[in-house]
């Protein structure tokens, strides 16, 4: 994959096919600690300790469609590549949390890319899924919240069309 906006995605759609209908995800770019924190969490079916483990493994995917499952582990190298860590927790009938950490300004750690583009992705092909995404700088934090939008409103009117379009204008620019 080409940046960490593209593993939040996959992350993501995996989530949605374990059955999620409320999906977190939280960016925490902290430049004292020289650190990238990329959190998601879920709703799903969770994972056993076993199942985690071989989520982990490239070799095993639970779909049908193909023979390999490279999300996580790849989620989980390009983590550990950046001189960072990677965790999974999960409960089964609870849910599960993926949190990546990568050094901030490490030479191989791979750039987060467009974001924004990946949430409305997200958005537009899941608008029965409850988001919640944060963003954070140092000490600047930004929400966007999917409950925030009007009772009944749906993400494919023109209203929340425009909303979204104001939301890429005014996303945080990354560095």
């Amino acid at each position: 994959m080409e940046d960490l906006s593209l593993h939040i995605l996959d992350i993501v759609e995996n989530s949605i096919d374990a059955g999620s209908d409320s999906i977190s995800i939280k960016i925490d770019e902290d430049t004292n600690t020289d650190r990238l924190t990329i959190e998601i969490d879920d709703n799903g079916k969770g994972m056993d300790a076993e199942t985690i483990k071989k989520a982990l493994d490239p070799f095993y995917t639970s779909k049908t469609v193909r023979r390999v499952g490279l999300g996580l582990p790849m989620f989980r190298q390009a983590a550990l590549a950046a001189g960072g860590e990677f965790d999974i927790r999960s409960v089964p009938g609870r849910g599960t949390q993926v949190r990546a950490v990568f050094q901030h300004s490490h030479i191989d750690r791979m750039p987060l890319g467009d974001v924004s583009k990946t949430l409305l992705t997200l958005l537009m092909g899941h608008p029965e899924v409850q988001f919640s995404y944060t963003f954070r700088r140092d000490d600047c934090e930004w929400r966007f919240d999917t409950e925030e939008f009007a009772s009944g409103d749906s993400l494919s009117t023109m209203d929340t069309l425009q909303r979204i379009r104001v939301f890429r204008q005014h996303w945080p620019k990354m560095s």
